[in-house]
């Protein structure tokens, strides 16, 4: 077995798992050999499209599906050899809305925190409650509740027995503005007191604005994985964005061969790699169809083309 670091929150390595298909001729792969080290104390985001491998990740970690073979140790404790110790150590959100609509929002924080052996002067219900902004709520039950309600609900209930990693798998999905604002000043706090976050999520720019190291699964397999700031830095690709007098509606041919790009109010952009292209030879391209450029602007790599880059089919990367 491997040995996990003092400083992982979360270690995986060579992570497996198969499904065994209907016609039993062959399995459904769909994790790959993962490895990965979540240090502690990190904002962590797992990114990956539809069907790339990350709930099957989180329920392995959760102790709802069993895998194949590898090793998952999570805060010291080997899912093998101590999976109570382990489930004890996280929390997690799952994207389904799944409660139990028998027990108010104070009864089911209150069972779940049995659930976990917490004692009756360690429970931190209703200070959850108030942070989720369910006080008003307190007594209702699930059914009365609306979606983004509800989605408060689950937070609140992965909390309850202070785990040292919060999963939150696409804990954004169909909630409002505010519920979203909260939800990350709430989080932060967290984590700067010393809790590990396990982010999924579908909103690329949450993910930047949170996260300072991230890993990005494709088809079961880790393709990127990184802090952030390295993993963007080191991705060759910038826009210039080019704002020109008379504002065209189209482009001459010789700018769309070249790859520029026309917004409906006329602004010009043009993804180019800093390691090889001059960007006077860029804005030549522009004056020599005789236009007289007005302002100009450069924008660095952000997370979605990076995830775009890493997750794209590889005929269209080599396209």
């Amino acid at each position: 077995m491997f040995s996990a670091s003092q400083d992982s929150a979360v270690y995986m390595r060579a992570l497996h798992k198969a499904y065994a298909s209907r016609q039993k001729a062959e399995h459904k792969i769909a994790l790959r050999g993962i490895d990965l080290d979540i240090p502690r104390g990190s904002f962590f985001a797992l990114l990956g499209p539809n069907g790339a491998g990350k709930s099957t990740l989180i329920n392995i970690m959760s102790g709802l599906t069993v895998k194949t073979s590898g090793q998952v140790v999570i805060c010291g404790h080997d899912i093998d050899t101590n999976m109570r110790a382990a489930r004890t150590s996280i929390g997690v959100v799952p994207q389904e809305l799944v409660l139990d609509t028998f027990f108010t929002v104070r009864q089911a924080l209150e069972l779940h925190a049995g659930y976990f052996g917490v004692p009756q002067a360690r429970r931190r219900t209703d200070e959850i409650i108030e942070a989720m902004g369910l006080t008003d709520k307190a007594d209702a039950r699930p059914r009365s509740l609306s979606g983004g309600m509800r989605r408060r609900l689950l937070i609140a209930k992965a909390l309850v027995h202070n785990p040292q990693v919060l999963v939150l798998d696409e804990p954004t999905a169909g909630v409002d503005v505010e519920l979203r604002s909260q939800l990350w000043n709430y989080v932060r706090k967290l984590n700067q007191a010393g809790t590990t976050i396990l982010l999924t999520t579908h909103y690329l720019e949450e993910a930047e604005e949170l996260c300072d190291r991230l890993a990005i699964i494709n088809r079961g397999e880790v393709v990127a994985c990184d802090d952030k700031r390295t993993l963007m830095r080191g991705f060759d690709s910038k826009r210039i964005v080019v704002t020109v007098k008379d504002a065209p509606t189209s482009l001459p041919s010789s700018l769309l061969e070249a790859g520029w790009e026309v917004t409906p109010d006329g602004t010009l952009s043009i993804s180019y790699r800093p390691s090889r292209t001059d960007i006077e030879g860029l804005l030549t391209q522009v004056r020599s169809c005789g236009m007289v450029i007005h302002d100009l602007s450069t924008k660095e790599t952000d997370l979605e083309e990076v995830f775009l880059h890493f997750t794209r089919p590889a005929e269209v990367m080599t396209a």
